[in-house]
């Protein structure tokens, strides 16, 4: 249950389970299998921290603020951007950060993202079920906030074609022995692990098996290509990324950059645990 910043005062947001007539989760529903794994590996404590990248469209579904015959100029002043003719709906921002912040979300920060319109926000560091909790009930407050001001939030990874940016959903993961002093040697054991199994992440990590990143995982736009998995240190093009921080202090945690934007944050986090922690 979270605190409701829409109603205010005794009221409450639910986040529930879905169960079919057999007692069994539907098919949609992963928060069941995900605790499952979050309790075998508790000892281990494994921490998320996720950014979640979405996209404002006006009601025409059209990014909000662009020309409407055409297209705002070139990638590059967007990003951490300021000024009207740079960011379009930082209003929007705020308000649904101060939501959040009232909900007991652990939101920790947003940012102007790469394409204008384009946003993104961070959730964490959470331990366990906590993370993919939040996540999912930031994005059901984001959306209701974006109704307050008449404009629409998209998910997709990639909404607008050609040498626009795609959007993901970034998810950074440690375990207490990779935060430990030489705990860059944790981090590299679990990049192992996750390159023998890539085409099961990768199959998990939209909403269609592969088939939405296939249109953001195209190997430029700060991105990997789906096809390879590939690792290394402060490189965006890599699947997954060693912050530079991380490499010099050697220890602290890794940034799994495949998810898509619409990813299942139990099915992400439930994956990384199985693989990194499990070994299942």
């Amino acid at each position: 249950m979270y605190q409701d910043p829409f109603n205010r005062g005794k009221n409450k947001i639910v986040l529930c389970e879905t169960f079919k007539y057999n007692k069994k989760p539907t098919e949609t529903s992963h928060r069941q299998s995900c605790l499952e794994a979050m309790q075998k590996a508790a000892d281990q404590h494994p921490w998320f921290g996720i950014e979640q990248e979405y996209t404002i469209l006006d009601q025409d579904n059209y990014p909000f603020g662009w020309p409407k015959n055409g297209f705002p100029g070139p990638q590059g002043p967007y990003y951490c951007g300021v000024g009207a003719n740079k960011v379009f709906g930082r209003d929007i921002v705020e308000a649904h950060y101060r939501a959040c912040l009232y909900a007991g979300i652990e939101i920790c920060g947003t940012n102007a993202e790469v394409m204008a319109s384009q946003w993104e926000y961070q959730v964490g560091p959470c331990e366990g079920i906590t993370m993919a909790d939040d996540l999912w009930v930031s994005r059901y407050i984001l959306h209701r906030v974006a109704e307050d001001f008449g404009v629409n939030v998209s998910l997709d990874c990639k909404p607008m074609t050609g040498q626009w940016n795609g959007s993901a959903l970034h998810t950074n993961f440690s375990t207490q022995a990779m935060r430990e002093d030489n705990g860059i040697i944790e981090i590299e054991k679990a990049i192992e692990k996750l390159s023998k199994r890539h085409l099961k992440h990768i199959q998990a990590y939209d909403l269609r098996g592969g088939k939405d990143n296939e249109r953001r995982l195209i190997g430029s736009l700060e991105t990997s290509n789906i096809n390879d998995y590939s690792a290394g240190v402060a490189n965006r093009g890599c699947s997954i990324r060693i912050p530079r921080s991380v490499a010099e202090d050697r220890k602290g945690y890794f940034e799994d950059r495949r998810p898509a934007a619409n990813a299942d944050p139990y099915r992400v986090t439930e994956l990384l645990v199985r693989t990194v922690c499990l070994d299942e």
